[in-house]
């Protein structure tokens, strides 16, 4: 068998058919390599128990704990027969139950003082934790020859807790993987040579051996060390080669303009830029003026002044005769990005209009609910030159839209803009155009590392002057119900002082069948042990309970995805001319929405949005000279991880300290997949919070070894391991990027 195929064997050849088609519907696992890279969650020594004080409810665990006793209980008249065990570690008991038929050979096993590996899906019931029918393995039998094949097989060893599903127990995966283990042996090695004994790393065949079956602690560091290497260095040598073929294609250089739209433009700025708006044009231009494409994220703080960057670049390209699109992801956005721009450039905007400059040039929006007549006029602006710049959704994207010139391609709010919509609009071209990414989430240095790896990075972390510093609070609504009296009490008061306030919900509320579906799922949560008794809040009660009670006689409008896109510009408008005191509304101001008179935002139900959603919405407030306040209500219980999360949104206006946190809180979330393409990533030992050093160093090692071999001619097998491990979506996602 050669080196490769081994590992591409799949697994029913080995497993027989059933345990294959549970592994592959179940774990996404389809190959003895994939298998084998499916490494221990965590490792059990023989002895030390489970804390079971800290078991989290609705996940599959398997618990290593002693029986502590077993009764069987009678109910339904003496009709139904059920099991209960209660077991023991010294942190905590655990409940265990089995019904019916499923009582007899666990209630002669688990008898008090047995040990044994437990698993189930941990509910709640009576206010007890409990695992329900759950599977189990002795570990000490009673029987003498059984309890030298358990001796044998625990003893002293530590026991590999793999990631398991219901229709798969984590000692079934470790028996397949005992099947597989000599294959192992065939592992093929991306690490060149010289950089694994230079670095002293464990040959990967042993290290494989290691990390399932480790017979001391120090193994599975060293096994780790290894296998966490391998995957920063080698997802870092793909992004290297995706930036290294970037530099390869060819653009059109379009370098400033003397005396032209951008020097007319930064004449009538009535501010000076910060230093950090300055520094970062900078970058942008030098990447502008040369003859590869631009592949930049632009990454900044909520109202550090990143559409005036953007703006300066597009005005820049279109000195220098090209055209600039910018992409935003959603029609209210759009509609913003447009009414901001045309405002900050004035008559600049107005190329060839009665009153424009004739420096100016033409600012359209496109959008897929624009009229026919408005829509033929924008296309028709696009193909002739006469627009230089259009701000537009995926509408851009369609076939229809041809450029004159497409020079630079903006793209605002990354993560909601799939690789194909960027590429197909940087495919309209007629060369590949700059490519500007804008993202108002900081991404702390590691993920942008990873997930934005194939871009250059440029941060604005300073707030331009005039900016107002923004209070956040928790308001505990269940707990006390003053607090919240006193938030509405506060919002009146910033109208009285001639300011306004947006009320924030995570639902809209006016759809029947949306309301039954969420009933229907809070009423299953609620059936399962979960607090969440009601639906979260909605836009059109709020509004109505808020014009009826406690801001009755003010304006309260609301806003939300459903409404027509006229009507929601309608209230835009209204609102940024001061007409509405409170808007009542969904995510959709999330972004971009920029009324410097608002001052008091109110989220409700705050702890069913994301740390850096949080964030986000705060970012909306304070945007004048007035300071800013920001209310989270929140009916969590204080001493929930809700509550903990709300807290630290409270306590810093940082952003990237807040990325950091939403990420070591959400831990496992597949970063790159739901970053970038949605497919399963091959980051299964990295930790992309934890493992800086590691990623860092992957880097610089890969940025070498791709300068000096591009096509790495001389490291086959590093070759072979890419084409394995960035399955075709991947590779998809990386050639497009």
């Amino acid at each position: 068998m050669d080196r490769v195929s081994s590992f591409d064997e799949p697994l029913k050849k080995l497993l027989g058919g059933a345990t294959a088609k549970v592994m592959a519907e179940h774990l996404d696992l389809h190959t003895v390599g994939d298998l084998l890279h499916h490494y221990p969650r965590r490792y059990e020594e023989r002895g030390k128990l489970t804390a079971l004080a800290d078991l989290p409810l609705d996940e599959h665990v398997t618990v290593v704990a002693q029986v502590a006793d077993a009764r069987i209980l009678m109910f339904n008249n003496g009709r139904g027969k059920r099991l209960e065990v209660t077991l023991t570690d010294g942190s905590g008991r655990l409940q265990l139950v089995f019904f019916g038929h499923g009582v007899h050979k666990p209630h002669k096993e688990l008898l008090p003082g047995r040990q044994a590996m437990f698993a189930g899906k941990v509910s709640v019931f009576n206010r007890k934790i409990q695992l329900a029918h759950p599977t189990y393995q002795l570990l000490d039998a009673s029987d003498a020859d059984e309890a030298t094949e358990a001796v044998d097989a625990f003893a002293g060893r530590l026991l590999p807790i793999y990631p398991a599903c219901k229709q798969l127990d984590s000692w079934r995966i470790a028996k397949a993987v005992d099947a597989v283990l000599p294959s192992a042996q065939d592992a093929v090695d991306p690490l060149p040579a010289a950089l694994r004994e230079g670095r002293g790393f464990t040959p990967l065949p042993e290290a494989l051996l290691k990390v399932h079956r480790p017979q001391t602690k120090a193994d599975i560091e060293d096994a780790k060390a290894r296998l966490k290497w391998d995957e920063a260095f080698v997802l870092q040598v793909a992004l290297a080669r995706r930036r290294y073929a970037d530099t390869q294609l060819p653009a059109a250089a379009r370098r400033p303009v003397a005396d032209g739209l951008l020097d007319a433009f930064d004449a009538k700025l009535p501010f000076t830029l910060t230093e950090g708006q300055e520094k970062v044009s900078k970058e942008i231009f030098d990447d502008l003026a040369t003859e590869h494409p631009m592949h930049r994220l632009l990454q900044g703080e909520v109202g550090s002044g990143k559409t005036m960057v953007a703006l300066r670049a597009m005005l820049t390209v279109v000195d220098a005769g090209g055209q600039a699109a910018m992409l935003a992801p959603t029609e209210v956005l759009a509609q913003q990005h447009h009414r901001s721009i045309t405002e900050m450039m004035g008559e600049l905007a107005e190329g060839g209009m009665l009153g424009g400059s004739d420096r100016g040039t033409k600012v359209v929006l496109l959008t897929g609910s624009m009229g026919t007549a408005t829509r033929r006029q924008a296309l028709l602006d696009l193909v002739t030159g006469e627009a230089g710049i259009v701000i537009g959704t995926h509408a851009l994207i369609e076939d229809k839209v041809q450029f004159h010139d497409l020079g630079l391609v903006v793209v605002d709010e990354q993560h909601r803009f799939g690789v194909e919509q960027r590429d197909a609009l940087r495919s309209k071209g007629k060369q590949p155009p700059h490519l500007l990414v804008m993202t108002a989430t900081p991404i702390p240095r590691t993920v942008a590392m990873t997930v934005f790896g194939d871009l250059e990075t440029s941060v604005l972390d300073q707030l331009p002057a005039g900016r107002s510093p923004i209070a956040s609070h928790v308001v505990p609504a269940k707990d006390k119900p003053h607090f919240l009296a006193r938030a509405w009490e506060r919002v009146r008061e910033e109208v009285e002082n001639g300011h306004q306030a947006y009320v924030v919900c995570p639902r809209i509320g006016d759809d029947a069948e949306e309301a039954e579906g969420k009933k229907s799922k809070a009423k299953k949560k609620t059936a399962e042990g979960d607090p969440e008794k009601r639906p979260p809040l909605a836009v059109l009660e709020i509004a109505d309970e808020l014009r009826r009670g406690a801001l009755a006689g003010l304006t309260v409008e609301v806003l939300h995805g459903r409404m027509h896109p006229d009507e929601k510009d309608d209230v835009m408008r209204r609102f940024a001319a001061g007409d509405v005191d409170v808007l009542v509304a969904t995510t959709v101001i999330e972004v971009g929405v920029n009324v410097p008179n608002a001052t008091a935002m109110v989220i409700m139900d705050a702890d069913r949005f994301g740390v850096s959603q949080l964030h986000q919405l705060r970012g909306r407030v304070g945007r004048g000279s007035a300071p800013g306040l920001c209310l989270l209500v929140s009916e969590a219980h204080e001493a929930s991880p809700a509550r903990a999360r709300l807290s630290a949104v409270a306590a810093t206006l940082d952003g990237f300290e807040l990325s950091r946190i939403d990420l070591e809180q959400r831990r496992e979330g597949d970063v790159l997949g739901q970053a970038q393409s949605g497919v399963r990533s091959s980051l299964r030992m990295l930790t992309v919070i934890d493992d800086e050093e590691v990623i860092a160093a992957a880097r610089e090692e890969a940025v070498a070894i791709v300068a000096a071999d591009p096509e790495l001619e001389h490291l086959p097998e590093l070759r072979t391991v890419l084409a394995a491990l960035l399955d075709k979506d991947r590779e998809e996602y990386l050639d497009k990027g």
